[in-house]
Formats: C-alpha cells, sequence, structure tokens
C-alpha cells in the first residue's frame, strides 16, 4: 500500500515538474505560450510557426529597428498569433501599453474582448490551467468592463486599447501598436481611396500615439497590392523596417506547411481566383495594379463555325521566343487566326534547360498540328530553330510544320508596349488557362507598364503574334536551305504578307 502512495507521489512530482517547466518556457517564449494553451495548432514540427513568434519576440525584446512587418498566406495563424501576441505582451511586460489596430470595430472589439477574458479566466479545477498559472501578477483592474479599452491591476493609465481605421485613439499612448489585417477583399485592395484612408489613419492617428524611446510598431497582414499598408510602409521607411515573410510555396514547389494547406487543397481554393490575388494572399508577391499592363483577357471555348454549324478549317501556328540568358524563360504558344483574331490553344512557358525545353517544344508542334512555327531566333537561340526541325523528323517523322527561324530586331519593350491595347482586344485565352498556365499567368498579369519587370518572355510572344496578324512584322529572316541555316542571306518580311495565314 505504501509504495503504492510512493509510486503516485512520484507520479505528481514528475507531472508538477513538468507543468512548472512548461510555465517557465511559456513565460519566456512567444511559442512555448502558445503552444501551451493551443497545443493542437502550435505544434513543435510547425517550424514556420516556431520561427514566425521566436522572429517576432527578437524583434520585441532585441531589435532596434522600429517597424516589423510580418506577411503570412490566409489560414496560416496570422490573427491567431496577432491575438496571442497581445495576451503574452501583457503578461511579460505589463507595464507596457499596447494598442490594436483591426479592420472596423466589430473585429477591434472582438480582438480585444479575446485578449481580455483570457486575462480573466479563472481556474474552474486544479487541473485547469489557465493564464494567471503563468503570469499570475497580470490582472484586468476591476471596474473595467469595457471590451476596447482597459487597464491592468497596478497601472495609472489604461494599458490596453482596440481600434480601426473609422475608431479613435484620441488620449491613448502606446509602447506596442499592434496591426492585424485591415483589408477585407480585393475591391478594398484595390481601391485608391481605402488605400490612402489605411495610410492617413497610420501615419496621422497610430504614429502620434506612440511614445517612449522603445516603442514597437508590428503589422501582421496577407499582401493585396504594392500600395497596401505593409508596402507604404516598407517603401516609406526602409531603413526603420524588419520583414518576416512566409509563401504557401516554396521555392522547391513544396507547400508551406502540408498540415495546414496541401497543394491540393491550394489548388482548389485558388482555381477560380485572379493570378494577382493568388500571387500577393499566398505567396507575398505584390503587384501594382495601376501600373500592370494587361487586367485580363478574353477567353475562347469553341472553334469558330460557320452559319450551318459547320466547324471552320484553321491554321494552327506558333511563335516562340528562345531562353537567350539564365533570367530569360522560353514560352512558346500555339494559336489559330480568324478573322484577324488570335486564339491561344496551347502554351509552353518554363526555365528549364535546352535539353528540356527542346522535346517540350517538338510536342507541343507535333501534338497542336501546327502548320507554320517562326522561331526567334538571338542570340544563344540560334541553334533552336535547327535542333526542333532535326528533332521533329527523328520523333515523329513529321516535316509537316514549317520552321521558320528569326532575329528579332526591334526594342521589346517598345514593342510590347505598342501592342498590349490590341492584344488586350483580340487575343483570346482558351478556357482556364490561369490554372493550365500559372507560370505564363503570372507573369502576363503581373508586368508592369513602368519599372522592373522580372519576365517579359510572355508578353514579347504576344506582341509578336500582334505583329504577325496586323503585319507589322520587322524581323530579319535568316533563309535555310534543308536542316541548315544560311546568316548570309536576309530579306525584311513586307507589310501584309502573313495577313492570309
Amino acid at each position: 500500500m505504501k509504495e503504492n502512495h510512493h509510486q503516485e507521489g512520484d507520479a505528481l512530482d514528475k507531472k508538477s515538474v513538468l507543468i512548472g517547466a512548461k510555465i517557465s518556457m511559456a513565460q519566456r517564449s512567444l511559442f512555448w505560450f502558445l503552444n501551451f494553451f493551443y497545443p493542437a495548432f502550435y505544434k513543435v514540427d510547425r517550424t514556420y510557426l516556431k520561427d514566425m513568434c521566436d522572429s517576432i519576440q527578437a524583434f520585441v525584446e532585441q531589435n532596434e529597428k522600429r517597424i516589423l512587418v510580418v506577411n503570412v498566406p490566409p489560414r496560416h495563424g496570422k490573427s491567431f498569433t496577432a491575438t496571442g501576441l497581445a495576451k503574452w505582451l501583457l503578461g511579460k511586460f505589463p507595464w507596457k501599453k499596447l494598442m490594436t489596430g483591426s479592420y472596423n470595430e466589430t473585429l477591434s472589439g472582438t480582438f480585444a474582448r479575446q485578449v481580455r477574458n483570457t486575462i480573466d479566466t479563472r481556474k474552474s479545477s486544479r487541473n485547469n490551467m489557465v493564464y494567471r498559472d503563468i503570469f499570475p501578477n497580470t490582472k484586468v483592474k476591476k471596474g473595467e468592463a469595457s471590451a476596447q479599452i482597459w487597464a491592468l491591476e497596478g497601472s495609472e493609465e489604461k494599458s490596453y486599447l482596440a481600434t480601426s481605421p473609422s475608431g479613435t485613439a484620441t488620449g491613448f499612448g502606446a509602447n506596442v501598436l499592434l496591426i492585424d489585417d485591415i483589408i477585407k477583399n480585393s475591391e478594398e485592395a484595390y481601391n485608391e481611396n481605402v488605400l490612402n484612408k489605411h495610410w492617413d489613419w497610420f501615419t496621422n492617428t497610430m504614429m502620434s500615439r506612440l511614445e517612449g524611446d522603445d516603442w514597437k510598431i508590428i503589422l501582421i497582414m496577407t499582401r493585396w497590392a504594392k500600395g497596401d499598408l505593409a508596402g507604404r510602409v516598407i517603401e516609406a521607411f526602409p531603413d526603420d523596417v524588419k520583414t518576416i515573410t512566409y509563401s504557401a510555396i516554396q521555392e522547391d514547389g513544396s507547400m508551406l506547411c502540408e498540415e495546414v494547406l496541401n497543394e491540393r487543397d491550394y489548388k482548389l481554393k485558388t482555381k477560380e481566383m485572379s493570378e494577382d490575388i493568388v500571387q500577393a494572399n499566398y505567396n507575398q508577391k505584390p503587384i501594382d495594379v495601376k501600373g500592370r499592363l494587361y487586367n485580363d483577357f478574353k477567353v475562347w471555348d469553341t472553334k469558330p463555325r460557320d452559319k450551318d454549324g459547320v466547324e471552320i478549317p484553321v491554321m494552327t501556328l506558333n511563335y516562340t521566343d528562345t531562353a537567350d540568358t539564365g533570367k530569360d524563360n522560353l514560352c512558346s504558344i500555339n494559336y489559330f487566326v480568324h478573322n484577324k483574331e488570335a486564339y491561344v490553344t496551347e502554351i509552353v512557358y518554363t526555365d528549364e534547360a535546352m535539353e528540356i525545353t527542346e522535346p517540350l517544344v517538338v510536342d507541343l508542334l507535333y501534338t497542336g498540328s501546327v502548320n507554320r512555327s517562326i522561331i526567334e531566333s538571338n542570340n544563344g537561340g540560334r541553334g533552336f530553330a535547327r535542333n526542333i526541325e532535326r528533332l521533329m523528323k527523328s520523333k515523329y517523322n513529321d516535316n509537316a510544320t514549317v520552321i521558320t527561324p528569326l532575329v528579332q530586331s526591334k526594342n521589346k519593350e517598345a514593342r510590347i508596349l505598342a501592342s498590349s491595347a490590341w492584344v488586350g482586344e483580340h487575343v483570346y485565352m482558351p478556357h482556364n488557362w490561369k490554372n493550365k498556365f500559372p507560370a505564363f499567368t503570372g507573369e502576363v498579369l503581373s508586368y508592369q507598364r513602368k519599372g522592373k519587370n522580372a519576365h517579359d518572355d510572355g508578353v514579347d510572344v504576344l506582341a509578336s503574334i500582334y505583329e504577325q496578324i496586323t503585319g507589322k512584322l520587322e524581323i530579319t529572316i535568316q533563309s535555310k536551305t534543308g536542316i541548315g541555316l544560311v546568316p548570309s542571306s536576309r530579306r525584311k518580311i513586307r507589310k501584309g504578307s502573313l495577313r492570309n495565314l
């Protein structure tokens, strides 16, 4: 009997030691604080969450910079971490004054109640661990019934204020400003008046409330566009901002966290979503919506038919821009022309090496029954057309596709800009093109009229299609005999020479 009591006592002692260790870790660490209360989400093997929490904590405690911008994909614990941070800060640093900003008064009130109620939670049993087990000296002052603004015991001033761009911060000073997602949807994100209102609220109201010699601003949000609050903060205060960024899709193609968002669900959720929103929200690649060249493209479903419903025969054409340098992508587009409108059928868009891209283009031409392919052969691409013709014969024993190598002589940027109005009105993409060709879509829908662009290969091919159809093609052709190219013979394509293609 005594032995059983002794064993039970040892078990209780071990449990007490374990709980004591967890409490001590939760006091010192934001991640372990969140893990203590929400272990099902803040799992140790979710490394991005631990990294995010540790980075936020290090910024608060050690970093000399004033502003932290944290960009996280949807449903990855962004707001969860924001409310947890507020709770932990008031326990770890009860003398600090905290101001939080949310989208509207309803959400800011919800945020505030979650923080206040967690601090105020009483134990219902000995084994029920609550906030006061970790931070016993942090208590909401009696009589502070408001959810929006309240004080902690021992403080002569208000300790916490929750507000929004439509709320007020009058009479409240803060050491820490925590802003959690103040954009509701894409309509707001692309509304210049709304974005300007957010900026005025941030600079004229919120920043004026900060006090002390160690104040901090923490902005946790999903990116939308370059002009959103995170983007403007980074641009306005480049030397005072630290950024923490997490993309749903990693550089190697894997997901940030398969348990939180797997590849299948990602594709399903983003299937009908605008590509610019997908890239900004999930992969932290916001674009300047006002400055982009194309907003979207028209879509076609069925090939043209005559008045009797019979499908009209069309020639399938192709234009290929090879990857001239290591930074370029290969872009090859199959399309047909009807009534001087271009209907895209298939696209290959890749940064793979030539030994991969050559077979891809060969398959594209053969399976698409392409009648004529024009291959832009500047610089490193001069042998590409020759290899494509050779592979068409060796792999498919096919010479039905007439392959014409070309050297582009006009300024690329000027061509792209000059063609954009026509391309936007007269180029039709196939149904579901954004999902079929995501890399191509990402380039053409983010290409900026002014400023730097990472890639221009897709928009360049669209410009070339415009030039072919409208008879404005000004490209030097290298004539050929058989498979070999003879660069000494050159001529210009005269205006109108491709009108009947």
